[in-house]
Formats: structure tokens, C-alpha cells, sequence
């Protein structure tokens, strides 16, 4: 595509924007509303906008060319990414679930499922992918330095001497010439046959008019159902109701626009580094032909208004701090007389805030007792008041940053004529304007130095003062404020490997196993299908189990935007640690590499089995989670994995584990969550596949986010059939019917069918296909062999998701809502009552 039309979706995803962050504004005063489902539908539908031009937004940034746009683009695609991490936010505090069903408000819409999925930016991995490569190569020389990893050995063929390759081509050619004799005599002698029976029986010649007729019926009756076959199965192909073909050339079309896309990408990187150098070189230009004017016209203004303040108050006045803002404090469009008067009242606030603080020392220690008592009695009066008041929209981190990116794509972007920078290369002026205010801003520093010095010479000169003691007492209560300060703060942990290179400690953590390769595995690889009935489900208080998509949403949203983007972790709300819990083969360790690969992320392997043994003792323990975390802050985006994560939180530890000491971390897990900020792009992530076994209150304290991942629906199992079966070089065609899978794998986890999959299509298997096609019946056996997930199982998992805090509320809710129903129902019933009491009372 051309830069217009990436212009014009941008254009288009901006109007959209605009429009609803006029909406979000006038929302704000509106008055709170109490009504559930009408404040789910309307986060909902924002929620599925904000999607919609976040998936432009991603395009647009991926291939537009100019350096100076892609900056305003960015800015408002990590605003629009942090708009939905807080509106998701938002839905599960209204819904206390984590899982939302938007079918009603899509076909409202008129939107697909597809139009809500999640998209990943590029620029995660394509802004660091020589970083990538080089960690890359580094890990991969570590492993095999240290022989975890073993180099494959190159297969080394002897060659043949000169005269055994010409005895092999001899033989295989003779015998070729003598299969080709062998048929060719054996067809002479069936023509011979049948010339003597032909013979013995005394039959005519053959009516070579009649033959050919027949020849020629048979052969257009089989054209004519081949050209019937081949337009059934291409309007097939065409509804959606057959596959297309595996092995289908790509189109020319398609293979220009891939071709155009990559191009793109080459001139994208080299505008971005035309841009930079020219940031730099404007600059000296801007600082050496413009530099002198605007220092002595700077100087110029500040003695007019020394001159000015000496006419009217009749001596010089204080020049401002640094802090105050120096210069720039004299010409924010002030006169004289104002100034002084500003700087005046200043020190009288400074005197009087002292007091004030001395006053407030004595004060708090007595309110502290006031409170403790009130608060009870506060908590129960909050709750009122919310109940009363209902919900409101919670303040947002990313509307400001969105608005800003807003208005200046109105400012510079909207009705710029772009006429003449069709390459769409870096434009001058812009830079100009931009660096114009910087070299104003370093020269007005230089500026005002000299122009204090001038100040002191002149009150000297002029009015013979010295210089006051007001400045050596603000001096003094300077150092003494910073006293404080350092009395307030924090003591710094220490730093246990103060000598060490970050270099040196990502070597000893990957020798010892605990920073480990992820598997190449994309995000879209975790197959699965929407769920259709989740909103009917919930209307008729069923609680639904969610869909494959469900959970790859959520891994997205709660952990590679997070990831991908420092500008999103900052101020989104922040998840530290997050929670997969599911029966085995559901995908939970996919998930995890999943996350590292679409981010770049490193990752750190703590499970239980994996540290067993390594840095004995409590000393031992504090180096290493010190050692991780200070490679994994580093290094960022980091991703810290705990498999078996129950066994940390075990309520009784079996017998034949307590030699690996499952509860090493158990006590350190909260400390790490704790000494992780918001600038840092770590996330640890659990999976277990017993949750039932740990205690459920120090394992919720740290798992805030736990994501139940059910086995797949038959929706789902029907997708994942077809995928896997493809994916392992197989074809799917009529004599495979996948409907019938999908229904006997019900029960099975994706694990369970990757398994009969790769079973069944083996090498042998494979070059068979052409000749014996894939059926439905050869994947039963293999199938067979495996144990499903059972009902109870599955009710295990669903009566302890139910004891987690979100299960909790969520039960709640719903047992809340049902009280109000019946509530209303009894006042109907008692009515009825009465009225059957009275006619009772007139027959008798």
C-alpha cells in the first residue's frame, strides 16, 4: 500500500479517537449510575472501540515511513494501550471476573470476534531485534562452553571412488532397460493372445466406428465430472466450508505486497537514523547562526527590566533562582511591580510555613488516637456512600497523554500540505521550531549567570549595597531540609555483588540453569475458537467456562503489552504476578515461552525441582533471587517462571519431596514482588496444575492474578484438529471427518491431541498420503492410550477457583443479586396470599 493510504487510515483511526475521547469527557459529568449492565455495556463498548484503533494505530506505526509522524503515532498508541489495560480493569472489578463475554454488544456493532482480538505490536521485538540476536549468540555460546547444549555433529558422506560410481550408474541402468524390454514384450505377446483367440472362435475384425464412439462417451462424460468437481469444491473454498488447498501457490498480488512491506521496513530504519543526524547537526547550526542574536537580545530585555524595576521601586531588584526559573520568571508577561511583588510574598510563605509545621508536629500525634477509634465507623459509612452514589468512571493515566497526542496531530498533522516530501523523508521546519526552544532555553542558562553578575556589579556601582544575609540563611535551611530528607528515606538494599559485571552474572545464572532458552513460540500458535454464548449463559446465571481466545487475550493484555512497552507498565495498573492454573496439556508452559518470544523477554526457570541443590543455605538463597533480580532489572523485559508453583506453598510437603525443600521460596516470593516498582518489566508467572494442594492464603497473597485455563470446548477442539494436522504435514480432505474428532476428543486437552497427532503421522505415514488419505479412525487408537480430563476433575478446579478472593466476590455478587430478585418476588407472593385469604373467608 502507498503512504496515502496509511495516511488516510491514520487519519481515520485519529477522527475515531477524537470522538471518543469527547465522549469520555462528557461522561465524566455525568451523574454516577447504579445500574450494573448498563455501566458493563457502556465500559464494553468503549473497551471494543479502543481496540479497533489500536489495531489501525499498530498498522499504521508498523508502516508509515516518517520519522516526525511515527513519534506523534507512538505516543498515542501506548495512551490507547493503556486506555484498555485500565478499561479491563475496570470491567473486572465490576464484574469481579476475569473473563468478559461482548457477543450482544458485537452483533450490536456488527463486528466479528476477530475485530476485538488483541494485536501485538511489532515494534516490540523489531526496535531490539540486534540486541535479540546477540543475546542470542551469547546465550548459545554459553551453553555449549558449559556442555549443556551439544553441537551437532555435521553428517560427513564418504565419497565414492570414480569406477564404483560407474558400476552403480551401469547396473541401475541395465536394469532400467530391462523392465522397459519386459513390458514391451509382454504387451506383444497379450496382442498375439488375442489374435489366436480371436482366431479359434471365428470373430470379424473389430467396428472401429463403434469403438470410437464409446472412447468418446466415456472420456467426455469423465471431463465434464472432473470440471463439476472442480467448481463445487471452489465454491466451497470460496463459502468457507472446505479448506483450501495446503500446498497453493501464493498469489503475485500477495507476494508484491510482502515484498513492498519489507521494503517499507528498509526505509522506515533509514529515515530514522537521517532524522537523528539531523537532530544533531540542526542544532549546531540553529546554536551558531541564530546562537548571538538571542543571547543579546536575552540580555537586552533583562537590563530594560533592571532599568524598569529601579525607575518605579527605586532600587535594582533579586534576581530569580534556578528554581524559581531565573529569566524565564521576569517574562511571563509581568510588569515590573508584579515581579517584586511575587518574590516578596514567596519569602513571606516560606516564614510562614514554618510555623505552621511546628504547629502540625503537636496536632498529629492527638488526631493519630482520634482515628484509630472512627475507624470502624468510617469504613461502614464509605460503603454507604458508595452503594448510594453507584459507579463512576475511575480517573485515567493515559487520557492526558492521549489528548496530547490528539491535539498535536490537529496542530501539525491534519491540514499540513505534504506535496512537496513525497519520499516522506524528515521535515527541517519542524526540527527547527522544536530545537529553536531548546538552544533558547541553554542559552538562557549562560544568560542568566552573566546577568546576575552584572546585577551584583550594578547594586554595587549604583546603590553601594552588599550582598544581604537572606541568601546565607536560605543556604543554611537548605542543608537543613536535606538533613531531613535523609533521615526519612528508605535504607538502599545492599548491593551482595557490588564487584561483579551484569555480563559475569547472566554466564553463572545461565551455567547453573536458572536462565534458561524460551522455545520459539508465537502467541497466535495457541489455537482456539470464541466463546458465542457467554453473555446468554450469564443472563440465565450459568457461569460459563471461557474459550481458548478468552485466555490468549488475557496473557496478552496482562502480560505482553505490559512487557513490550515501559511507557504502558509505568502508569497501567500494575500486575506483578500472575497465575496459570490448569489440568495438564492445557498450553500453560506455551504460554509462558509465548510471552517471552512475542516480547523478547529473558527468562528465569525457579521452580522447585529446578533450584533443588543449588545455593544451599539462607545465605546461599539470598545471593541467588539477588543475582536474578538484578540480572532480570537489568536486562528488561524479564519474565521469572515458577512451574509446579504449589509445591513454594504446600500444606503439607510429601515424603518424597522433602529432600528437594518445596518451600525454600516461600517466604522470599513477597519480598521479590515488594521490591519490584512500576519502571520495572518483570513479571513472575506461575503454573500449577494442582492448585487444591497449596494454602490458599499466602498462595493468593502472591498470585493476585490467577487465570483458570479450561479444557477446550468443541468449537475450539474442531480449530485445534485441523491446525495440528496441518501443522505436522498433513492434509485434511473429505475423507477426514474432523467433526467426528472434535466430538470423541471431548474431554482431551490440546496436549493430549498433539500427541495422537504426532503418533499417527510419521515419516512412513506421510508418503502415503498421496495415495491412502488421512481418516478419522486412525487417531482413535492413540487417543485411547491417553487419560482425559474427567467432570470431577473439572469440578475440583471450579470449587477452588471459587475459594480464591475474585471467586469469592464474584459469589458473592451473584448470591446479592439473587436476593434482590427474590425480594421482589415475596412482595408479589404476599399480595397474592391476602387476596386468596379474603375470597376463603367470603365462600365460608
Amino acid at each position: 500500500m502507498s503512504h496515502t493510504t496509511y495516511n488516510k487510515m491514520w487519519a481515520e483511526a485519529q477522527e475515531a479517537l477524537n470522538g471518543l475521547l469527547q465522549r469520555e469527557t462528557e461522561d465524566k459529568s455525568l451523574k454516577p449510575q447504579k445500574d450494573r449492565i448498563t455501566v458493563f455495556q457502556t465500559l464494553a463498548t468503549f473497551y471494543i472501540k479502543y481496540v479497533q484503533i489500536f489495531c489501525n494505530l499498530e498498522t499504521v506505526y508498523d508502516q508509515i515511513v516518517h520519522p516526525q509522524k511515527r513519534l506523534v503515532i507512538r505516543q498515542v498508541l501506548e495512551g490507547v494501550m493503556g486506555r484498555i489495560l485500565e478499561l479491563k480493569n475496570e470491567m473486572v472489578e465490576l464484574e469481579n471476573s476475569e473473563f468478559h463475554y461482548f457477543d450482544d454488544i458485537l452483533q450490536d456493532l456488527k463486528l466479528s470476534p476477530e475485530h476485538i482480538e488483541i494485536p501485538i505490536p511489532r515494534y516490540f521485538i523489531k526496535e531490539k531485534l540486534k540486541v535479540l540476536r546477540e543475546r542470542e549468540k551469547i546465550l548459545a555460546q554459553i551453553l555449549i562452553n558449559s556442555g549443556l547444549q551439544d553441537i551437532k555433529p555435521k553428517k560427513y558422506i564418504k565419497p565414492l571412488p570414480l569406477e564404483e560410481v560407474i558400476r552403480v550408474i551401469q547396473i541401475s541402468e541395465r536394469a532400467r532397460q530391462g523392465r522397459l524390454r519386459a513390458t514391451f514384450m509382454k504387451q506383444i505377446y497379450l496382442e498375439e493372445k488375442r489374435e489366436r483367440q480371436a482366431r479359434l472362435q471365428g470373430v470379424k475384425g473389430p467396428n472401429l466406428d463403434a469403438a470410437a464412439l464409446r472412447i468418446q462417451k466415456v472420456w467426455r462424460g469423465f471431463t465434464q465430472w472432473k470440471k463439476t468437481a472442480k467448481m463445487r469444491e471452489e465454491e466451497m473454498i470460496f463459502l468457507g466450508m472446505n479448506q483450501p488447498p495446503q500446498f497453493q501457490r501464493i498469489s503475485a498480488s500477495v507476494a508484491r505486497a510482502q515484498n513492498v512491506e519489507t521494503k517499507r521496513c528498509e526505509v522506515q530504519g533509514r529515515h530514522e537514523t537521517e532524522y537523528k543526524k539531523a537532530l544533531v547537526s540542526i542544532k549546531t547550526h540553529l546554536r551558531e547562526m541564530e546562537g548571538p542574536d538571542i543571547k543579546e537580545s536575552l540580555q537586552d530585555q533583562i537590563r530594560q527590566w533592571f532599568i524598569e524595576c529601579r525607575h518605579i521601586t527605586g532600587k535594582f531588584p533579586d534576581f530569580p533562582n534556578e528554581e524559581e526559573g531565573g529569566s524565564t520568571a521576569i517574562f511571563s508577561q509581568k510588569t515590573p511591580d508584579q515581579v517584586a511583588a511575587e518574590l516578596a510574598a514567596k519569602e513571606e510563605e516560606a516564614a510562614a510555613k514554618k510555623q505552621t509545621k511546628e504547629k502540625g508536629k503537636k496536632e498529629k500525634g492527638k488526631k493519630k488516637k482520634k482515628k484509630k477509634k472512627g475507624k470502624g465507623k468510617e469504613k461502614k459509612g464509605k460503603m454507604d456512600t458508595e452503594e448510594e452514589e453507584g459507579w463512576k468512571m475511575a480517573p485515567s493515566n493515559f487520557l492526558p497523554i492521549m489528548e496530547e497526542g490528539n491535539n498535536q496531530y490537529k496542530d501539525v498533522w491534519q491540514n499540513r500540505d505534504e506535496r512537496w516530501n513525497f519520499p516522506q523523508e524528515y521535515d527541517p521546519e519542524l526540527i527547527k521550531e522544536e530545537k529553536r526552544k531548546e538552544v533558547e532555553e541553554e542559552i538562557r542558562v549562560q544568560v542568566d549567570e552573566l546577568m546576575r553578575q552584572e546585577l551584583k556589579n550594578l547594586k554595587l556601582a549604583v546603590d553601594r549595597e552588599k550582598e544581604k544575609k537572606r541568601k546565607k540563611g536560605k543556604k543554611g535551611g537548605k542543608k537543613k531540609k536535606k538533613k531531613g530528607k535523609k533521615s526519612g528515606k528508605k535504607k538502599k538494599e545492599k548491593d551482595l555483588t557490588p564487584d561483579r559485571t551484569i555480563d559475569s552474572l547472566y554466564e553463572e545464572l545461565v551455567e547453573g540453569g536458572l536462565l534458561i532458552k524460551p522455545k520459539t513460540v508465537k502467541l497466535s500458535d495457541y489455537v482456539g475458537e470464541y466463546s458465542y454464548l457467554g453473555t446468554t449463559l450469564r443472563q440465565v446465571d450459568i457461569e460459563p467456562m471461557p474459550s481458548l481466545t478468552d485466555v490468549r487475550q488475557l496473557i496478552a493484555l496482562y502480560g505482553i503489552l505490559p512487557l513490550g512497552s515501559q511507557a504502558v507498565h509505568e502508569k497501567a495498573p500494575l500486575v506483578k504476578a500472575l497465575l496459570l492454573a490448569g489440568p495438564t496439556g492445557v498450553g500453560k508452559k506455551m504460554l509462558v515461552h509465548a510471552l517471552c518470544t512475542e516480547t523478547g523477554a529473558n527468562l528465569f526457570n525457579l521452580s522447585a525441582s529446578n533450584i533443588a541443590g543449588k545455593y544451599p543455605g539462607k545465605s546461599g538463597l539470598q545471593m541467588m533471587l539477588h543475582m536474578v533480580l538484578k540480572v532480570a532489572k537489568q536486562l528488561q523485559p524479564s519474565v521469572i517462571w515458577i512451574g509446579d508453583a504449589e509445591k513454594t506453598f504446600y500444606k503439607k510437603v510429601p515424603k518424597s519431596e522433602k529432600e528437594m525443600e518445596p518451600k525454600r521460596l516461600k517466604k522470599n516470593l513477597p519480598k521479590i514482588l515488594k521490591s519490584l516498582k512500576a519502571e520495572d518489566r518483570v513479571l513472575v508467572v506461575g503454573t500449577t496444575q494442582r492448585p487444591f494442594d497449596a494454602d490458599l492464603r499466602p498462595f493468593c497473597r502472591v498470585y493476585k492474578k490467577i487465570l483458570l485455563i479450561p479444557r477446550p470446548d468443541y468449537a475450539s477442539r474442531f480449530v485445534l484438529w485441523k491446525h495440528i494436522i496441518l501443522q505436522n504435514g498433513g492434509a485434511v480432505t473429505k475423507s477426514l471427518n474432523i467433526s467426528c474428532l472434535a466430538k470423541v476428543s471431548d474431554g482431551f486437552t490440546q496436549g493430549h491431541i498433539v500427541y495422537a497427532v504426532q503418533t499417527v503421522l510419521s515419516e512412513r505415514r506421510l508418503r502415503q498420503m498421496t495415495n491412502k488419505p488421512l481418516t478419522a479412525a486412525e487417531f482413535l487408537s492413540s487417543l485411547a492410550r491417553q487419560d482425559p480430563v474427567y467432570k470431577e476433575e473439572e469440578e475440583t478446579y471450579k470449587v477452588w477457583y471459587a475459594k480464591t478472593p475474585l471467586g469469592k466476590a464474584r459469589a458473592r455478587a451473584l448470591m446479592e443479586g439473587e436476593e434482590v430478585g427474590k425480594g421482589k418476588g415475596k412482595g408479589k407472593d404476599k399480595g397474592k396470599k391476602k387476596g386468596g385469604k379474603k375470597g376463603k373467608k367470603k365462600k365460608k
